[in-house]
């Protein structure tokens, strides 16, 4: 006696979409191979019939595996946020650099410093190059088109969000001051420039909007040299921040004798994020030229804040200072990144 078996083998889950919606409206197999036969796909996939009842066959098999998680939406939508949830140690060691196939072949040296596997390691690395590369070209928020996309909550689609945007900008985050830093720290301050430094901050609907930072911004932000370069803006500058400061911290002796240091530094930052480099250096240069020398001087989180926000203030009330709009906007997410990297 010979039994006559039917294989199909597939090495991906396709879902066609009309042919779900036959499996929806009741078709049998052989009605829905009809209409895709009288629909012409014989001549476009240069197939048989019977491959083409095979193909409908298995294309109807996934859908009677897959029924259970529709009678449970919340289980299906668990099983994709889970599966795009990542490891904090594994994506620190890769934020901000390119994914490519370079970086895809590190994945070894990865997995045994960190302790994921190796196998979780590339689910996760595909992971962030997969939402790259579909958000990559897309207009609108780009939180929201993560989140609509692939579905997540809010909260992992910020944290995609703030990968996209490290990968693209290249972000150094690899060198050894800032070892110290987790990702969720570099995720908010990705999640305040995002908000305030790129063009989608002023027009929602520009394409590459929240990816790429706004040249023009960076532009006017040399502007702000001037409250170094000019030494009577400079002193003014000083002396209105430490009448502000005198007697409401312990560190004010040091604020005081640093004030022009790191002035200079923080204003120096602004004007160079004209060039790539120094955008990609950007939080190494907070943490040399502010948040290290403030360190140094036992500066506490307290500390910081009060003296963030009198020097932003302060420059308002400059007589030949004339760039405020600037200046807010930069010293924004300035002294928002400075206190979440500040770690006293």
């Amino acid at each position: 006696m010979s039994v006559e078996l039917d294989v199909f083998v597939g090495n991906t889950t396709i879902m066609d979409e009309e042919v779900y919606q036959f499996w929806l409206d009741g078709y049998t197999v052989n009605d829905a191979v009809k209409v895709r036969m009288e629909g012409g796909v014989l001549e476009e996939c240069e197939a048989s019939a019977e491959v083409l009842r095979s193909d409908t066959m298995d294309q109807y098999r996934t859908f009677q595996m897959c029924e259970r998680l529709l009678h449970s939406p919340a289980k299906l939508v668990m099983l994709i946020e889970r599966y795009y949830t990542f490891d904090g140690v594994f994506v620190r060691e890769v934020l901000g650099k390119k994914l490519s196939k370079g970086t895809k072949k590190d994945l070894d040296d990865v997995s045994a410093k960190t302790g994921v596997t190796l196998k979780s390691c590339r689910r996760q690395f595909d992971n962030f190059k997969r939402v790259f590369k579909v958000v990559e070209e897309l207009k609108g928020p780009l939180v929201e088109n993560i989140r609509q996309h692939f579905l997540l909550s809010d909260k992992l689609a910020r944290d995609y969000a703030a990968i996209v945007f490290f990968a693209n900008n290249r972000f150094e985050t690899g060198k050894k001051k800032l070892h110290y830093l987790t990702f969720q720290d570099f995720a908010f301050c990705a999640g305040q420039l995002i908000s305030n430094w790129t063009v989608g901050a002023l027009d929602n609907m520009v394409e590459d909007m929240d990816v790429d930072l706004e040249k023009e911004f960076l532009q006017d932000l040399k502007e702000l040299k001037i409250l170094i370069t000019d030494k009577d803006l400079l002193d003014q500058h000083k002396s209105l921040v430490c009448t502000a400061l005198r007697g409401k911290t312990k560190a004010f002796n040091e604020m005081e004798a640093n004030f022009k240091n790191l002035s200079r530094g923080l204003v120096n930052i602004a004007a160079k994020l004209t060039n790539t480099k120094d955008v990609r250096d950007f939080f190494i240069d907070l943490v040399e030229k502010f948040i290290e020398p403030c360190r140094s001087d036992k500066w506490t989180a307290g500390d910081m804040r009060l003296y963030l926000t009198h020097y932003t203030n302060s420059a308002h009330i400059l007589d030949t200072f004339k760039h405020q709009v600037v200046w807010d906007r930069y010293m924004g997410v300035i002294k928002s990144c400075i206190l979440k990297m500040y770690h006293d």
